[in-house]
């Protein structure tokens, strides 16, 4: 599975990053993160504000931070699917 996070390297963007490899972990997920802070690949995701999370080149969450809960979900999601 890809997981991306989308931000330019604010705190927040940093903290998603974070969040996602330790759920990733969590499950015991296959993953590849890449942490996309050009601006221009953001806003051609169509992402306007940051940050963002994509799971296999979906955007879940933009915005804000999703709880531990809702990143499990997804990722449980695109595990299984």
């Amino acid at each position: 599975m890809k997981i991306e996070v989308l931000g330019t390297g604010c705190p927040k963007c940093n903290r998603l990053e974070d969040m996602a490899k330790t759920a990733a972990d969590k499950l015991g997920a296959a993953y590849e993160l890449e942490h996309v802070k050009e601006i221009g690949e953001i806003v051609k995701r169509g992402v306007m504000v940051t940050p963002a999370l994509a799971i296999d080149g979906q955007i879940v969450v933009a915005g804000r931070l999703p709880t531990e809960a809702e990143l499990a979900s997804w990722l449980t999601s695109a595990m299984v699917g």
